[in-house]
């Protein structure tokens, strides 16, 4: 039996683990794990009933962190991979910051839908990359997303 993927989100060092989007010791937060899928990135999350924008369909701000948190885990998954690694192998990875977002609604999103974002990734610099996401409700492509991903600057450490 193929052993499940572990997610990218679950190997960042405790201190870099309290992001609202994909922070595993964030209590409150929406937990988003992002995975390989072959050469693509995968992230899969239902929404619950608290992110509806109007009854029946999702809230857009959480479509938007959803590209936001699989762009930066994706860019995170593919940096570990160029120096050798995959996820867990006991190896943490590097953390990225979001350096741009944008997101397109191609459709509305339906709640009670389970989620599928798919990502795509593209080295631009030795520390930056660019995410291209789609993110699929069923089988509709309900959003399309870009991220330019950046290795987390030290300022950003405490």
């Amino acid at each position: 039996m193929e052993k499940e993927p572990v997610a990218i989100q679950d190997e960042y060092a405790d201190e870099f683990a309290w992001c609202y989007g994909c922070g595993r010791l964030n209590d409150s937060g929406h937990h988003f794990r992002t995975k390989w899928d072959g050469e693509k990135t995968v992230t899969e999350y239902t929404p619950k009933s608290e992110h509806k924008a109007i009854p029946g369909f999702v809230y857009g701000g959480l479509m938007a962190s959803l590209v936001d948190c699989h762009g930066t885990g994706s860019a995170s998954l593919a940096l570990h991979r160029k120096n050798g690694h995959e996820p867990g192998e006991g190896v943490e990875p590097p953390r990225f910051v979001t350096a741009s977002l944008h997101v397109d609604f191609m459709k509305p999103t339906p709640q009670d839908v389970p989620l599928k974002a798919i990502g795509t990734v593209e080295e631009i610099h030795p520390k930056k990359f660019k995410v291209h996401t789609e993110v699929y409700a069923g089988e509709d492509c309900v959003v399309k997303g870009e991220v330019v991903a950046v290795v987390m600057p030290k300022t950003f450490q405490v």
